[in-house]
Formats: structure tokens, sequence, C-alpha cells
């Protein structure tokens, strides 16, 4: 997959579900339930939602239209979600021109068998961004 689809697909975000947060307080586990509500609306077929709540930086990358094809198209061939486990954590600083883009990130990874496929083991990787208000939103979505 190339680095553009990548990104198309790494984009969506679900507005304030943490809610205010300031730097330091990046804690693994709420990082890590607020991947999995994300990933759970994917489940659900609400992506469109998802994209709703996107910043406008997201929202000026990818179309709703574009972005709600993109990921149906790489989850729907697997079928629905049989088994779901959280095998990483990662903070980083992104340096950017664009301000939209830069900032702090926290990656939280998944290891997932879908129905459809039950001899691969998929990887699924959330991508939270620490917005300018002290809130921490979803800002990707990427299955590999």
């Amino acid at each position: 997959m190339n680095s553009k689809r990548k990104l198309l697909l790494g984009v969506a975000l679900l507005s304030g579900w943490m809610g205010l947060a300031s730097a330091q307080d990046a804690d693994p586990t709420n990082m890590v339930r607020g991947g999995l509500q994300a990933i759970q609306m994917v489940d659900q077929g609400k992506i469109g939602d998802l994209w709703d709540g996107a910043a406008p930086a997201t929202k000026k990358r990818v179309a709703r239209p574009e972005f709600v094809r993109q990921v149906e198209a790489s989850r729907s061939p697997l079928g629905a979600a049989q088994q779901r486990t959280w095998i990483s954590v990662n903070r980083q600083m992104v340096a950017n021109e664009d301000p939209d883009l830069a900032g702090q990130y926290v990656n939280v990874e998944y290891e997932t068998r879908f129905a459809n496929a039950p001899n691969r083991v998929a990887r699924e990787m959330t991508s939270f961004r620490l917005e300018p208000n002290g809130t921490w939103r979803l800002s990707g979505y990427v299955l590999r």
C-alpha cells in the first residue's frame, strides 16, 4: 500500500472522547481504551461518524465519501473481528511546518483476527494527537 493511501486511511477523528488532558496525561490505559472505542466504531460501520468529528486539517486531506470508501474496502473483506489484543502504546513528537500536523502523538497498536481470515493476524493502529486545547483526539486509523 502506498504512503498516500496509508495517509488517507490513516486520518479519522473521534471528537473529544477523552476530554481535556495535559501532555503528561497520556495515560496508556486511557489511550488503549480510546483506540478500542474508535476501532469498535469501524466494526459497527460508523466510519462516517469518525470523519464527521474530524478536525479541519483531517477534512482538508480527505473527503468523507473517500474516507468511508477506503476504510470499508480494507475492512469489509475481513469480516467481523474475532479476537483483538492491544500490543503497544508509543508516544512521539512530530515536527512539521504545518501546525495542523505538528505536535504530540500517541499510537496504539492491536493484533486482530477476523472471521474471513482466521489464520491471518492483522495489525490495527490508532493514532491520537494532543490538540491545542488539551484534548486528545483520534487522528488516524490504519489496517495492515
